[in-house]
């Protein structure tokens, strides 16, 4: 690969912010211990464990022990889904989630069904967003989860979720959230949102793979309960057994500690790199934006080129790095389920790219970037003509 890398596929995962790694490499070299351990050695390990989950905490504005540590957002929307269904089995089994959620929400819903709960799946209108009367009229007094995601993670697309959790409360139901895409790029405050259960990944703001996060509200009146998937040890209140990931854990908590800092710094330059992708791409001949121009996350564009193939577009960028659609289900030959939803053609779904960029995008790579796509936009136009 050549060291030229020009990474925009930044919703797919993010590099490892160097200080980040920084923070980590003692816990993977000579301060190995287990933090569940009760000598000095274990302790002292579980002290770091305490500081990043205080960290994690203070960003999205809960209590410490609300955080329970994952391999994931995909394991943290399991726990929560599966979790929320087996213990509250006595007031119903019936789940409001919406058609354009992440594989992980909509597969562990389809699960479900499987085992006789029954799921409804909200549509979404041309510009990604949720009609709030559907989803009000969705709710049941048999409903017991509303599972709306926060920003989409192929369109940007910020969905209105502290209505969308009033509504659920209104009528009794919990509500959760996805927010693997939000959480450390915008201010995301579990109490002032209404937020019972919240997913999300530390790397996707700058931190490490094969770590993440549930948030599980603790107060009443909508105290979570959950039933665990993974038993052995009572670790994380007994609600996900398993040795600590501690380098991970520390990764995921310094990760946090800069988003705080810089947050607001990262959004501004990021989302000026954005609009000027953005809006000379959108001179490109038949070239036009899906979902909503406005109510969206700042670091991402998916565009749609009539007549020119997304995987050969990517294919000829080479040393550049976009998408065409989740990364975890690229394997799939089929159109993104997102744009489908939004009442794309087929075509134009396998004509559309995603391009999410991050804390090390630079402007002259989206020079570069710009330069490239169009020309070839242009030639795979004329290769079909």
């Amino acid at each position: 690969m050549n060291q030229e890398l020009i990474y925009l596929d930044n919703n797919a995962t993010t590099k490892l912010d160097p200080r980040v790694l920084e923070a980590m490499m003692p816990f993977l070299t000579n301060q190995y211990g287990n933090a569940a351990s009760n000598h000095e050695f274990g302790v002292a390990i579980n002290q770091y464990v305490k500081e990043a989950r205080a960290n994690i905490a203070e960003l999205i504005g809960c209590d410490d022990h609300e955080i329970i540590f994952t391999s994931g957002a995909t394991e943290s929307i399991n726990l929560a889904i599966k979790g929320i269904a087996e213990s509250n089995q006595g007031k119903g089994k019936h789940i409001v989630t919406v058609v354009t959620e992440h594989p992980a929400v909509l597969d562990t819903c389809r699960h479900l069904e499987r085992q006789g709960y029954e799921i409804t799946y909200l549509p979404v209108g041309p510009d990604g967003l949720l009609d709030m009367h559907n989803v009000g009229q969705s709710i049941r007094e048999d409903t017991i989860l509303v599972s709306v995601m926060l920003v989409n993670n192929e369109i940007g697309v910020i969905q209105r979720i502290e209505e969308i959790a009033e509504i659920a409360h209104a009528k009794g139901a919990f509500f959760m959230t996805d927010a693997t895409q939000a959480v450390g790029k915008i201010p995301v405050l579990v109490n002032h949102l209404g937020i019972d259960l919240m997913s999300f990944s530390g790397h996707k703001f700058y931190g490490p793979k094969g770590v993440g996060a549930l948030y599980v509200r603790s107060k009443r009146p909508n105290k979570a309960k959950l039933n665990a998937l993974i038993h052995g040890g009572g670790h994380e209140k007994g609600l996900r057994s398993g040795t600590l990931n501690v380098p991970g854990i520390v990764g995921m908590g310094q990760a946090a500690w800069i988003a705080r800092k810089e947050m607001q710094a990262d959004a501004q330059r990021i989302g000026k790199i954005r609009d000027y992708i953005e809006k000379e791409l959108l001179q490109i001949d038949h070239a036009f934006l899906n979902g909503h121009s406005n109510q969206r996350l700042y670091n991402v564009t998916n565009i749609c080129f009539e007549d020119a193939d997304a995987d050969a577009m990517i294919i000829d960028l080479k040393d550049i790095m976009v998408s065409n659609g989740s990364a975890c289900s690229s394997t799939s030959v089929e159109p993104s389920h997102v744009l489908m939803a939004l009442g794309l053609t087929e075509r134009q779904g396998f004509s559309s790219l995603r391009i999410s960029l991050g804390r090390f995008n630079t402007q002259q790579e989206a020079v570069i970037a710009v330069k490239s796509i169009k020309e070839i936009v242009t030639n795979l136009r004329l290769m079909n003509v």
